[in-house]
């Protein structure tokens, strides 16, 4: 089953956007965001424990993102508040049996990516 990203948006710098990811049903599963900006390797954002109790969080993400588990909607959310122009990238899910991790390359399954442009 397919991860599927959805929050396309373009909003200014101080504003606010919601990524929503629909989740494969899978259990026991961590979650996780990465971005990634043009000329950038991937780099994770946010992660999220299979019970929805632990999150961790990049540092320059820190305060101003929230990453969210609704399990009877099978979805997870990355609300992200106080946009700056950096925060600029290709978004997306991923998933991986048991707690989140940093390291993209320990993620399994991914969505397709959603696009987020903060303008100055």
């Amino acid at each position: 089953v397919q991860l599927q990203a959805y929050g396309v948006g373009l909003v200014q710098a101080g504003g606010s956007l919601r990524l929503s990811c629909a989740a494969s049903g899978r259990t026991f599963v961590g979650m996780g965001w990465f971005r990634q900006a043009p000329g950038k390797e991937r780099e994770f954002v946010a992660g999220i424990g299979w019970r929805g109790d632990r999150t961790y969080y990049a540092d320059s993400v820190k305060g101003r993102f929230t990453i969210v588990r609704d399990k009877a909607k099978n979805t997870v959310y990355l609300q992200m508040n106080s946009l700056k122009p950096e925060d600029t990238a290709v978004y997306y899910c991923a998933e991986k049996i048991g707690e989140p991790a940093v390291r993209a390359a320990m993620y399994p399954y991914w969505g397709q990516g959603t696009e987020v442009t903060v303008s100055s």
